[in-house]
């Protein structure tokens, strides 16, 4: 039997609810488990009252969502988890300022994506597929260039489609046009960008109900294959 040493993964969820039904899934999934004792432990939080990450970041008034992230990552560890995994890309705007307050390391979704895209050595000119308030802090624009990478941001026009698909679609429990994001895809091709980070969760839904190409990192699928790797586990392809 796998031992996992009274090790458990914890996942603050809720943000929203579906794309973390989809991260527990792709674990699942990605884990090279023949019976239930060989699957990671853990334990979800799925927090479905956290006030909008993108709203708050926009508006300045980050304080409420900042002690409600801490709080719940803060009871994950009193629960003996021991990581933590948030399906929220706009959220790890907060991640390095909790990290401070707690003793478990918070997996880092953008940095964990852009080592990845990182090592493939064809990629330089990468699109940003995220909310307003995503972009508004720089996350990824930061990470991209620390790598030497160029980052592109989707022009206003284009932007205001990548949010329609999340907030009109997804975040409403659609499953997401193909026309919609025909038009984005068009866009960021024509821009010369070698490749593209889906840098929302509702994107990564998206990407669930729909077949995309290479050409698109999810961000959750590798913070899927990076909590597995947490626990001493090789992600298997799926």
């Amino acid at each position: 039997m796998r031992d996992f040493k009274g090790q458990k993964l914890g996942i603050l969820g809720g943000m929203g609810p579906q794309a973390t039904q989809v991260l527990y899934q792709w674990i699942l999934d990605r884990t090279d488990a023949k019976k239930d004792q060989e699957h990671i432990p853990t334990v979800i939080l799925s927090d479905t009252i956290m006030p909008d990450r993108t709203s708050a970041i926009l508006s300045g008034n980050t304080k409420e969502v900042f002690e409600k992230m801490l709080d719940d990552c803060k009871t994950l560890e009193s629960v003996g988890c021991s990581c933590i995994a948030i399906p929220c890309n706009t959220s790890h705007y907060f991640a390095d300022d909790i990290q401070k307050e707690i003793n478990i390391p918070i997996i880092h979704m953008p940095r964990e994506t852009v080592k990845r895209i990182k090592e493939n050595k064809s990629h330089k000119k990468v699109a940003i597929l995220a909310t307003d308030g995503t972009l508004a802090t720089g996350i990824y624009k930061k990470e991209l260039e620390k790598a030497g990478l160029i980052p592109y941001e989707p022009t206003d026009e284009i932007q205001k489609t990548v949010m329609s698909l999340i907030y009109d679609e997804i975040k409403k429990g659609e499953k997401g046009n193909r026309q919609t994001f025909s038009v984005i895809d068009k866009a960021i091709h024509e821009a010369g960008c070698d490749c593209a980070i889906l840098g929302c969760t509702e994107l990564s839904v998206y990407r669930e109900y729909h077949n995309l190409p290479a050409y698109y990192i999810d961000a959750m699928e590798v913070l899927a294959e990076s909590a597995i790797k947490f626990f001493g586990l090789t992600p298997i392809e799926v």
